[in-house]
């Protein structure tokens, strides 16, 4: 108990030097040993970094997880080490209400069949999206916060530790400081001067110590940027991947729903007609080469299908010259199978689909997508 109280009284002593060392600085009545250039520099980047990766991982959560109550809920399960209770997506949802409302109204119907098919494409996109923030959070947010829970942690106590070694020198180079005034006056404080040059010594050389070890944490910083550097690759990687699955699966929703968007209109009554300064090594560059899957027949392009390929003739003016963009192919026979960056002749006949041209490339003809070409002359 006696052991306990003289630590006690020595703790308080010591809390006491550096408040007043501390408060004396502020007031510009005491020196401060200042840490060298390269230190302060070290210091500065550990704290910016420390900043903008507290903001990064905060607005990529929020991007992840836009609810807030969501995010905290989350947040209380990691801290009692338990298991966030599994949740469907947003999208994965809006396809259950499609469904559910495609048996209410009818799947036979032409709104219920259409539904189910944006449905099913919406708990893909649910699927997909499920995938992209689960990548997320292991390969770019769970090392972040590792960072700034663990690393950053030890920098901090090692920071604290080091200023406290500092305060401690600096008083000890005012007692010193003190005694040597007092013994130009009376010759009886020598032992008082010999006394704080010793302790002088010793807070010198924690200080020292503390100082290295923080400055080998600090430089450890650039080692931090660069595993958060790999971690970004790999975030844009699965972000990437999530939205071409996003743009495949979209694709295939509008080719089975037979509609396309309206980029080129596929006659010459057009009241948009592509920007002549668009080039077509910019339009091609602006739309992504996806491998065609299977798909079922266009149901909005039934009546043009009817028709006898064989029996349509061009009309005599209205014809158009039209470059390839990508690939496609053909759902059926009335379609033309076409070949990225080739050259075909296209025509839109009476009561056609808008989205939809008459294309011949030789002796074959058939429809084709508007939104595949690039309309030239």
């Amino acid at each position: 108990m006696d052991f306990n109280m003289k630590k006690l009284a020595s703790d308080a002593g010591v809390f006491f030097s550096r408040a007043v060392q501390f408060t004396e600085e502020k007031l510009g009545q005491a020196e401060k040993t200042e840490l060298d250039a390269h230190f302060e520099s070290l210091l500065a980047n550990a704290d910016c970094t420390k900043n903008w990766t507290e903001k990064i991982l905060h607005q990529t959560e929020v991007l992840l997880q836009p609810n807030p109550s969501v995010r905290v809920e989350e947040f209380l399960y990691e801290k009692l080490d338990r298991k966030v209770p599994s949740r469907v997506t947003n999208g994965e949802l809006l396809a259950q209400y499609m469904v559910e409302a495609a048996n209410d109204f009818g799947p036979g119907t032409p709104y219920g069949k259409t539904l189910l098919k944006v449905g099913e494409t919406q708990k893909r996109l649910g699927g997909a999206e499920r995938d992209f923030m689960h990548s997320a959070s292991i390969n770019f947010l769970n090392p972040l916060r590792n960072f700034l829970e663990g690393d950053w942690r030890t920098i901090t106590k090692e920071r604290r530790i080091l200023e406290n070694r500092r305060l401690d020198l600096d008083a000890c180079k005012a007692r010193l400081k003190k005694a040597k005034a007092a013994e130009a006056k009376a010759s009886l404080w020598s032992d008082e001067v010999e006394k704080a040059e010793h302790e002088l010594r010793v807070a010198q050389t924690e200080f020292d110590r503390q100082a290295e070890l923080t400055r080998l944490l600090l430089e450890g910083i650039s080692s931090t940027h660069v595993n958060h550097l790999r971690c970004l690759h790999e975030f844009v990687e699965s972000q990437a991947t999530y939205y071409a699955q996003g743009y495949q699966y979209m694709l295939d929703l509008q080719k089975q729903l037979g509609r396309f968007p309206g980029t080129f209109v596929g006659n010459a009554e057009s009241t948009s007609p592509p920007p002549a300064t668009t080039s077509p090594t910019t339009v091609a560059a602006t739309i992504p080469v996806v491998p065609t899957v299977g798909r079922a027949p266009n149901p909005a392009t039934a009546v043009e299908g009817a028709l006898n390929l064989n029996d349509v003739k061009p009309p005599a003016s209205g014809t158009r010259k039209a470059r390839v963009l990508y690939d496609y192919e053909a759902a059926d026979s009335s379609e033309l199978a076409l070949l990225a960056d080739e050259m075909i002749t296209v025509y839109s006949l009476p009561g056609m689909d808008p989205d939809w041209l008459i294309g011949e490339r030789g002796n074959q003809k058939g429809k084709v997508p508007v939104t595949y070409l690039e309309l030239l002359s």
